[in-house]
């Protein structure tokens, strides 16, 4: 357990975080628009379509691409090929505008934690991104893949871990998801046609601080949780076909929320002294409408609480991975936090899972 004494030397620093969107957006009703052209011919109920596209409460979202170049890609590996490229550009826009942010060179870096689970690539990203910014020779590389939405906050958490171990280090962790590139023509299945609506491409990137770092400034990492719930492999994730990667999205991901999100919460803050009355902000993943919604019923939060979450949701919908880290990067340059303000990271995902970080300012 770690104390929960504000300014303590052990607990890392959450420097900046950027976050980048491909140029290309369409709004939702341009997307209703292409997908009615797509399965008007094979789906039994357009209308049932349209409904649920505009009940994820999304506007628009960017896209890797142009929406014209979707049709001819036919095939994973077309798809995939996009994603290696698209993902490489867009991760090194996200890498070079955090540095920026941070005060830092790429020469500064110690260790880079990428996250995905839109594509596959090896060498994996970051070390495309190394070729163009140009890291050291000796920096440390983690890739993840397969944690899905959650893997924002379970990038900062073993981010933080980390640098506890290494305790004048700076660690990246940069979050790349391309979702327009999976979407599954022809599948018609109500958790494809709820993806197809809700899903967004971005990439974010935090830059992460070891305590002995110079030039602290930003929240302190203070301790983090990872909670597994057994037997709900089925809950949300891909089963991989040979078009690429299918959705699995199960409607028990909200009841999830309901069941577990106030007594996981509860649990962890008490571990440290602390309530959710003390918690001045609240970093959620956006994960849909009646994610964020039992999020609030769950927490007994006021409904202006999430308001960044929410934001992020109708401007540019849910960027799995990186989704979190947009809400974080709004909350420290806009939330006008204060010296010993309290704040948590919340995120769940494939597993099914959930992890929370806490923050000091």
């Amino acid at each position: 357990m770690h104390s929960s004494t504000p300014g303590q030397d052990s607990s890392p620093f959450i420097r900046a975080v950027g976050r980048a969107l491909p140029p290309h957006y369409a709004t939702q009703e341009q997307l209703i628009a292409a997908f009615r052209e797509l399965w008007a011919t094979r789906h039994f109920n357009i209308e049932r379509l349209e409904d649920l596209h505009r009940a994820v409460q999304v506007g628009g979202r960017h896209l890797a691409l142009p929406i014209e170049a979707y049709p001819p890609l036919v095939t994973f590996q077309q798809r995939n090929d996009a994603w290696v490229r698209e993902a490489t550009a867009l991760s090194e826009t996200v890498v070079r505008q955090a540095l920026d942010k941070a005060e830092l060179t790429p020469a500064d870096v110690d260790h880079v934690f990428f996250i995905t689970v839109t594509g596959i690539a090896t060498p994996s990203i970051e070390a495309r991104v190394a070729n163009r910014v140009r890291f050291r020779e000796d920096f440390k590389r983690t890739p993840l893949f397969g944690l899905g939405c959650v893997a924002g906050a379970s990038g900062v958490a073993r981010a933080a871990d980390y640098l506890r171990a290494f305790p004048k280090h700076t660690a990246l962790v940069i979050a790349t998801e391309l979702c327009s590139l999976t979407l599954q023509r022809e599948d018609l299945s109500i958790p494809n046609i709820i993806a197809s609506g809700l899903f967004g491409d971005g990439a974010a990137c935090a830059v992460l601080r070891g305590a002995e770092a110079p030039g602290v400034k930003g929240p302190r990492v203070v301790a983090s949780r990872s909670v597994f719930y057994p037997d709900t492999e089925r809950v949300m994730g891909w089963d991989v076909v040979d078009t690429g990667f299918k959705v699995v999205l199960s409607a028990k991901v909200p009841v999830l929320v309901k069941d577990h999100i106030r007594g996981n919460v509860d649990a962890f803050l008490a571990e440290h002294g602390l309530a959710r009355e003390d918690v001045r902000h609240w970093v959620a993943h956006t994960g849909g409408p009646k994610v964020l919604k039992a999020f609030e019923e769950a927490l007994e939060l006021e409904s202006s609480t999430l308001e960044r979450s929410w934001a992020s949701l109708r401007e540019v919908g849910n960027l799995s991975s990186a989704s979190v880290l947009f809400v974080l990067g709004e909350t420290l340059e806009n939330a006008g936090a204060l010296p010993g303000d309290w704040g948590l990271v919340m995120a769940m995902g494939p597993g099914f899972c959930a992890e929370m970080v806490l923050l000091r300012w």
